[in-house]
């Protein structure tokens, strides 16, 4: 028998707005913790205004809010602090993604927080964290991008600084803000204590440097745009066809030898510039003309089997149509729907993370309308 999440049980009072708070309480909500949305009366988040919109309503704010709670509560007032004291008291999980010091300011800074309920982990995601020198700047996910270095080694060799194409700023911090939060969930299992877990949108961008940062440190070198090219791996990156590019990645002596030999070209791989990787990285260039040499005589889709029936990784380079429609992406129920009143049927991405004996639904629960849960959660403090 398939039971819902592992996360049943929990609650999260989520306090947070835009993406990188609401992309971490959405995934525990997935995972099946109950989340209340706290949202400020007068518009609540600010996504609920962000385009596109289905039927008037944002698709934006319903992709990241789907199966919570919302009740909105002006922190100003005592008769609604006395609401959000209650869920404080009742809940297991706060997060915010507010910049350091609102939450003090409001008089619910984590020492209060804590007072309340010493069992809470409360989740702190920000842009620089709440230690440190930027601590009070404000930072949107194109500021981290820029100053954690990501856009540095993004684009093509001598291009402009490049955004990467999705907001990897707030949904890495997003991601880490979980991770540290089950963490203190489980710490809390042994201590019986909560925690404070600070996660800060800049660091995030640093964790995920990998390569980059061991380049540097290790040789002194500052990477830069590589375009489609592993800076260490080779052929690993986009090459072209007859009528479209497609991505080969042999990461390996075994895997390229096996390119060569699915093309017809065994002369590349016995050719002494390519006799190993680091050799055919210091010549990529003659070795991308080699193979693209051969290649651009067939159809990618022609390669693709030939060289995915070799065993060498390959792949199409998909738009986002082809990525929503393809059968392995579908049948992995990576595209869900949730039935809005007002939007009607919405699609959109579904959690990645499939945990043996748990329901993966392929219809989730909508994002819910500013306080429309108001009277649950009021019932849920009367309980």
């Amino acid at each position: 028998m398939t039971r819902t999440g592992p996360l049943n049980g929990l609650t999260v009072i989520d306090m947070s707005r835009v993406l990188a708070g609401p992309y971490a309480t959405m995934v525990l909500a997935d995972l099946g913790a109950r989340v209340i949305k706290v949202e400020i009366p007068d518009g609540g988040d600010d996504a609920r205004h962000f385009g596109p919109f289905v039927n008037g309503k944002s698709a934006y704010f319903m992709s990241l809010n789907r199966g919570k709670e919302s009740i909105a509560l002006d922190l100003k007032s005592p008769e609604d602090r006395a609401t959000f004291e209650g869920l404080v008291v009742s809940g297991d999980i706060l997060v915010e993604n507010y910049r350091p010091g609102t939450m003090e300011k409001l008089g619910y800074g984590w020492e209060r927080l804590s007072e309340l309920n010493p069992k809470l982990i409360y989740g702190a995601i920000s842009g620089f964290g709440h230690t440190g020198p930027y601590r009070t700047r404000a930072a949107y996910d194109m500021v981290v991008q820029g100053m954690g270095g990501i856009m540095s080694v993004t684009g093509q060799p001598g291009s402009e600084p490049t955004r990467v194409g999705t907001s990897v700023g707030d949904i890495t911090a997003g991601l880490f803000g979980v991770a540290g939060i089950l963490s203190a969930v489980i710490d809390r299992e042994r201590t019986g204590k909560g925690a404070m877990v600070d996660v800060g949108m800049l660091d995030c961008q640093v964790a995920i440097l990998e390569n980059a940062i061991g380049r540097y440190l290790g040789e002194g070198k500052i990477p830069e745009p590589l375009g489609s090219r592993h800076p260490s791996i080779t052929p690993f990156e986009a090459f072209a066809t007859k009528d479209e590019n497609i991505i080969i990645a042999a990461g390996n002596e075994a895997l390229f030898e096996r390119l060569c030999q699915a093309i017809a070209r065994p002369d590349i791989s016995s050719d002494a510039e390519f006799a190993s990787n680091d050799l055919r990285t210091k010549n990529h260039a003659r070795l991308k003309h080699e193979l693209e040499t051969t290649l651009c005589t067939r159809n990618a889709s022609e390669w693709l089997k030939v060289i995915g029936d070799a065993g060498v990784p390959c792949g199409p380079i998909n738009n986002i149509k082809q990525v929503v429609e393809d059968e392995h992406v579908n049948a992995r129920n990576m595209i869900i729907t949730t039935e809005d009143a007002e939007a009607g049927t919405v699609r959109m991405a579904g959690n990645p993370i499939k945990i043996s004996g748990f329901e993966d639904p392929s219809e989730r629960k909508a994002a819910p309308d500013l306080d429309a849960d108001r009277q649950a959660v009021v019932d849920l403090l009367s309980d």
